[in-house]
């Protein structure tokens, strides 16, 4: 059964801190101390691996990256290789599966149902693509997802492209599949559009799939 959803802002975080943030209110989830909560975000210009270590392919070294002003963060989500940067918007759902009635399985697709119809508002019609979680427009790829469950609570989350540099995704293989080029919002639709809006756009959507109630918590993290 579907309950409160406690929703935070982060705005543009730095990636470890936003996975440190994640590690922590994923063990008061599963102790119960707090409801089920997402955390929306952009970062700075990052690299991060997932677990599917044939999936983690970079095109230079890190120490070019680094050069360029990209960290490189290993981390323990699903999925391989993907890059964040601002104007991407990225949420981090931090949910008891179990409570809410989702197998995995179910989860991704849910997640990837959230995206479709925001994408949609934003003028951008989506589809998913069977073995490859994340959401593409035609051949391209516009939102990535890449989640970790423990103890039936989830998250990492999905990544989807709004107005960012995708150029940041020249130094990657994403996702570890060849000659799969990104797009965006902007891309397609030559929009730019209010970060604010889409995020709030995004928030309504996770309130109608994730809480029970109209009313939640949404403010900035401290």
């Amino acid at each position: 059964m579907k309950d409160s959803l406690f929703i935070r802002d982060c705005g543009l975080i730095e990636y470890r801190e936003a996975l440190r943030l994640q590690r922590e209110l994923h063990q008061k989830r599963c102790r119960g101390e707090i409801p089920n909560t997402v955390l929306i975000a952009e970062h700075p210009a990052v690299i991060t691996f997932g677990m599917h270590k044939d999936a983690n392919r970079l095109l230079v070294d890190e120490g070019e990256l680094l050069q360029r002003g990209i960290e490189v963060v290993r981390s323990r989500r699903g999925g391989g290789v993907t890059a964040h940067n601002p104007g991407q918007l990225v949420f981090y759902p931090i949910l008891n599966l179990k409570q809410l009635g989702f197998g995995i399985g179910e989860y991704i697709r849910e997640l990837e149902a959230i995206g479709i119809e925001l994408l949609e508002r934003l003028g951008v019609p989506s589809q998913r693509r069977i073995g490859f979680p994340g959401l593409w427009v035609g051949e391209k790829k516009i939102a990535n997802i890449g989640v970790r469950i423990s103890r039936f609570v989830s998250y990492h989350g999905m990544a989807i492209n709004i107005q960012n540099d995708l150029r940041i995704f020249d130094f990657i293989v994403p996702c570890g599949l060849e000659g799969v080029e990104m797009t965006s919002v902007w891309k397609q639709t030559g929009r730019v559009n209010s970060m604010i809006h889409v995020k709030e756009v995004l928030r309504r959507l996770l309130v109608r799939d994730f809480s029970a109630v109209e009313v939640v918590d949404y403010e900035k993290c401290a």
